[in-house]
């Protein structure tokens, strides 16, 4: 188990708050059309990925992967960043954030669950609570961008009626449909504008158009030379 402190925006007040995690999961495929999920799947066979045993999946990964910094290193130049959003369990309430699934895919070409302990997940200091954004849930935006050779690209865009209901993935996900305090959720991405690469800094963004406000963060990627 450890720390991060959060500022939890509540619209007319913010409010520091910090949090103790002791599990993350990682949602992967969770789209609710099978088209768009069949393309994400496709995307990454295409890569040499094997399609997941069941859709939704849940993986498990170390909580200390999360991180709130400005840069991660990793090893090699094969990984990459996912905008997804995050849900995070406290004293019975949940709360929704913004992160990067950021993985190593030349791993994950061997072992997805492998794959996602090799890069840290950066995820975005600002959280809103799931009971303010549940009613205009389909209409909020995930968004993301990568620094690709100097060059900033729209890397990633959708809208979260294109998801499965954060009620449906934390029924499947969990027991007795209960979201347990002390998880931190990544609720699953888009497919790649242009294809997955990977990119020298990554920025990600959660936007709310009914009450108007975004939760951003970004960070570079420093990488790491790959020796015998």
């Amino acid at each position: 188990m450890f720390d991060l402190t959060f500022t939890v925006d509540a619209q007319d007040t913010t409010t520091p708050l910090t949090l103790a995690i002791d599990h993350m999961v990682i949602a992967g495929w969770t789209g609710r059309d099978p088209v768009a999920r069949d393309k994400h799947i496709a995307e990454l066979q295409e890569m040499g990925i094997a399609p997941p045993a069941s859709t939704p999946i849940y993986y498990r990964a170390s909580a200390r992967r999360l991180t709130q910094e400005d840069s991660i290193e990793c090893t090699g130049g094969d990984s990459s960043g996912e905008v997804e959003f995050v849900l995070i369990g406290w004293q019975g309430r949940i709360f929704v954030g913004c992160g990067s699934d950021h993985t190593d895919r030349k791993v994950e070409a061997y072992n997805v669950t492998v794959s996602k302990q090799m890069c840290d997940k950066p995820i975005a200091s600002t959280l809103w609570e799931l009971e303010e954004v549940i009613g205009h849930w389909d209409r909020m935006i995930l968004r993301s961008y990568a620094t690709i050779k100097g060059e900033r690209v729209l890397y990633q865009e959708g809208a979260l009626d294109a998801m499965l209901p954060v009620t449906d993935l934390i029924a499947r996900g969990f027991d007795g449909g209960k979201f347990p305090d002390g998880c931190a959720m990544f609720g699953g991405t888009f497919a790649a504008k242009g294809g997955i690469r990977p990119a020298e800094r990554f920025d990600f963004e959660l936007e709310d158009p009914v009450l108007k406000r975004t939760i951003r963060h970004g960070y570079d990627v420093v990488t790491l030379p790959v020796r015998g």
